[in-house]
């Protein structure tokens, strides 16, 4: 209801798995094959053209000028430039290529990670020497690792970054937030002061904007700092899980858990 509230349109779509353990192995990140569900999103035909956002993208600027682009568009990916990084592109909906794309995952070594991102890499493969326009500026999707990769530039074009993407393990919903010190907590050993900026403005639109419209929360949970010493170590669970969403819905709040 809250998405309702916020949101022109929600709509639920069926989980996909690739279920590709031997290649999300080599990338360490087993969680990634359910990344195969964005592929939905070429199903949504009452649109002419999207932009689709993994939701660990923090968007800090205006970013309508992404709908002038055209399918396939996408940004370089920071770990390896011949590639696109798939938390940010243009597309046009079409159920013809989501045959296509089904059709495709189906293969053995579609994916050459496991996820979406070699899926989508390896299907339009034909981005890499297309049209240059196609080629968005990394601007409109600066991964975490450039952070660690390249912080020089991160801090020469820190003003006209228009989108953070919190790639990797670490996002922003596993620190913990103190809102009276604006303060984080957690594992946040090797993230450079423009990182933890970036991740405390993401925390204090959560707490200022989101936080007020989850109704089922009272407002003792807005005292303190946002943690975990509300469930004993026996009541933690898997983000995702029933137990877990139950615990939320009662108020029992775990920003912690991996």
């Amino acid at each position: 209801k809250t998405l309702e509230k916020n949101f022109d349109e929600v709509i639920l779509v069926e989980e996909l798995n690739s279920n590709d353990i031997e290649h999300l192995r080599l990338l360490s990140r087993p969680e990634l094959g359910i990344t195969f569900t964005k592929i939905n999103c070429w199903l949504l035909e009452q649109y002419s053209k999207c932009v689709f956002l993994d939701s660990d993208c923090f968007v800090l600027r205006e970013i309508d000028d992404l709908f002038e682009r055209e399918e396939f568009s996408a940004a370089h990916d920071a770990g390896w430039p011949d590639c696109f990084n798939s938390g940010v592109f243009v597309y046009r909906p079409s159920k013809e290529t989501f045959r296509k794309l089904m059709l495709f995952a189906s293969e053995k070594d579609a994916s050459f990670d496991g996820g979406d991102q070699g899926l989508l890499n390896e299907f339009f493969s034909n981005w890499r020497s297309s049209d240059i326009s196609r080629h968005l500026p990394f601007i409109y999707n600066v991964t975490s690792n450039a952070f660690y990769s390249y912080l020089p530039a991160v801090t020469r074009f820190r003003n006209e970054i228009r989108l953070i993407h919190f790639a990797g393990s670490l996002k922003p919903w596993h620190l913990t937030y103190n809102p009276q010190n604006e303060q984080l907590s957690g594992n946040l050993d090797g993230q450079s002061d423009i990182q933890r900026d970036f991740l405390l403005s993401w925390w204090r639109i959560m707490y200022q904007r989101v936080w007020p419209q989850l109704s089922i929360f009272n407002e003792s949970h807005l005292l303190g700092s946002f943690n975990s010493t509300s469930l004993s170590n026996s009541e933690r669970f898997e983000v995702g899980s029933i137990e877990h969403l139950r615990a939320w819905a009662t108020g029992h709040i775990e920003y912690t858990v991996r």
